[in-house]
């Protein structure tokens, strides 16, 4: 607040006035006052005003994404953690697509008085999000994200997963592969593809299909008739998710093909969907709640440092490759 008072060159009690939106200051003063705080990316922090008296580890948890499964798991992991640290949590949810909150709505999270925020993918690579976050200077932890400058990043080696499923698939003798993308605003979704590809080169005689999805149940449904379509269709289907490797099933089921019979289905996740589809699907086991606890936790640890980011910035947990009934020999 002194900071903005120097540069419009008023006193620190009209500055307070202004942004209480007390009388006592004229318009042209109050116009001067409101362009230093633009300028200078002033933010009134609820927090800081009550550190005579209490420090609450407020935090703020930012969603958009169209898997519920995986959205239960997150938002479990973060609140578990945050039951064990006493911190408070306030939530901000985007929309249904995995679009960001809008602006208003990031203003008012920042001046609520968080301390930091923790993001689900894909808003942990949203540009918008994230500048908006530092502008506001709030330590922050993105789940699922790779090389997020500023951020804790904790997630799991998507590429190395998806190379072990492929892997899997091929040594099944399958020979037509499709593929279905998650969103590509994701760094993961890219990383998946690539592990997809470093195993598919080391094979002989592989054909494989890529259809685009974004991680809905609604996007798996059309990727799967585009593959299923195909002159040649595929052997086996590896989902980006579970939701999506959910609705290449049901797309099966209506045209009556058995699988693993005549198709075999895989995902990414091992969450809900997995095992409530039949057959139950063969998948990676994401972590999920894991990685949002873990977020949280070296996120709070930051906060309670009060030191910058430090190099080791990046979290990586282990998965696992878990068989069930979708999968059968070419």
């Amino acid at each position: 607040m002194v900071d903005v008072a120097v540069k419009a060159g008023v006193s620190p009690m009209t500055v307070s006035r202004v942004i209480n939106g007390r009388p006592g200051v004229g318009p042209d003063t109050r116009a001067t006052v409101d362009a230093a705080i633009q300028a200078l990316g002033y933010t009134p922090n609820v927090a800081a005003r009550s550190l005579v008296t209490s420090i609450e580890l407020k935090i703020g948890v930012i969603y958009s994404n169209p898997s519920a499964a995986f959205m239960s798991d997150f938002l479990t992991g973060v609140f578990e953690e945050a039951s064990t640290r006493g911190a408070r949590l306030i939530l901000l949810k985007g929309d249904e697509n995995g679009r960001p909150p809008s602006p208003a709505a990031l203003k008012g999270l920042i001046e609520s008085g968080v301390r930091g925020a923790i993001l689900a993918p894909p808003l942990g690579e949203a540009p918008a999000v994230l500048q908006a976050l530092r502008k506001a200077r709030l330590p922050l932890a993105a789940v699922g994200a790779y090389d997020v400058e500023g951020a804790i990043c904790v997630r799991i080696d998507d590429r190395r997963a998806a190379y072990e499923m492929t892997r899997d698939l091929i040594a099944l003798g399958h020979r037509r592969l499709g593929f279905i993308l998650g969103n590509p605003d994701q760094a993961a979704s890219a990383e998946r593809l690539t592990g997809f590809y470093a195993a598919v080169r080391e094979a002989v005689d592989v054909v494989t299909t890529i259809a685009q999805g974004d991680f809905s149940f609604t996007s798996g449904l059309a990727a799967a008739e585009q593959l299923l379509d195909a002159p040649t269709p595929p052997t086996a289907i590896f989902a980006s998710n579970d939701d999506m490797a959910a609705a290449v099933v049901s797309v099966a089921h209506r045209r009556h093909l058995d699988v693993p019979g005549e198709l075999t289905v895989v995902g990414f996740d091992d969450t809900s969907p997995a095992v409530t589809v039949w057959p139950p699907l063969t998948t990676v086991h994401q972590p999920v709640r894991r990685l949002a606890a873990e977020a949280l936790g070296l996120l709070a640890a930051q906060i309670a440092s009060g030191e910058p980011l430090g190099d080791r910035s990046d979290r990586v947990l282990d998965h696992e490759i878990v068989t069930r009934l979708s999968t059968a020999r070419a």
